[in-house]
């Protein structure tokens, strides 16, 4: 499992670079509509202390940010340190007055904070890359308040072969091919093999009920080939 763990955390030091840029082509740009309704569900509200998990590049930290405003904290974790290098040096295009934002260098499966720590939580596309998804979320229930929300954004395999077939069919041809230019053909190729291997939208809800969340629902967004679990811990 930490030769595992190791490997990806290598991809995403290897793609940092070129990890916008390829978010923002391969998704014409949706990516980012998608991570403002994860921080919806989140219920981040002003004033909150608020903690974007696998944050890569910052962009839905800084999302955070901006929500929960100058009285507010905001933690963007994740174990790629040239991705945490590239969301410390990233501009905020913000004329409001934001949340400070503390940086870490964690594994998601053992986070360095305390038991009830935040109001609300994110997480954008980091669930599937985790080497152990259950004790993931029962780390992120350990580290909420009661009553609190998290939103996770991820990949979703959609019900129905047609669009499967779609779906495989534009990461084969588009994502990894678009990597395959940028010279990261072999950092791109590993997404459909995650796809496989994640579980779908009801499995994380039992995932999250077993980890002991409250409140559960997954919510199927881009024609079911992304997907939202909302997760809240009971009061």
């Amino acid at each position: 499992m930490v030769k595992e763990s190791n490997s990806i955390q290598e991809i995403f030091n290897r793609i940092a670079p070129v990890y916008d840029q390829l978010n923002d082509g391969l998704s014409l740009g949706q990516h980012r509509i998608w991570k403002k309704m994860a921080l919806g569900w989140s219920g981040a509200k002003p004033g909150d202390t608020a903690l974007d998990l696998c944050c890569g590049s910052g962009d839905l930290a800084l999302l955070l940010a901006q929500q929960v405003g100058k009285p507010g904290r905001v933690f963007g974790v994740d174990f790629s340190a040239c991705q945490l290098e590239i969301a410390q040096h990233r501009p905020r295009p913000f004329t409001i007055p934001t949340a400070d934002i503390t940086w870490v260098e964690a594994d998601v499966l053992a986070l360095p904070f305390a038991d009830h720590t935040f109001d609300c939580a994110t997480m954008g596309y980091g669930l599937r890359n985790v080497v152990d998804i259950s004790r993931s979320l029962q780390e992120l229930y350990r580290v909420l308040k009661p009553g609190a929300t998290a939103a996770i954004l991820d990949f979703h395999r959609p019900q129905g072969s047609l669009l499967r077939s779609f779906q495989l069919w534009y990461l084969e041809q588009f994502v990894v091919r678009a990597a395959e230019q940028l010279g990261f053909q072999d950092e791109y190729a590993y997404i459909n093999p995650s796809l496989d291997k994640f579980p779908i939208g009801s499995e994380q809800v039992l995932l999250a009920r077993q980890a002991g969340f409250f409140t559960a629902t997954h919510y199927p967004i881009a024609s079911g080939m992304m997907g939202v679990l909302v997760i809240t811990k009971a009061n």
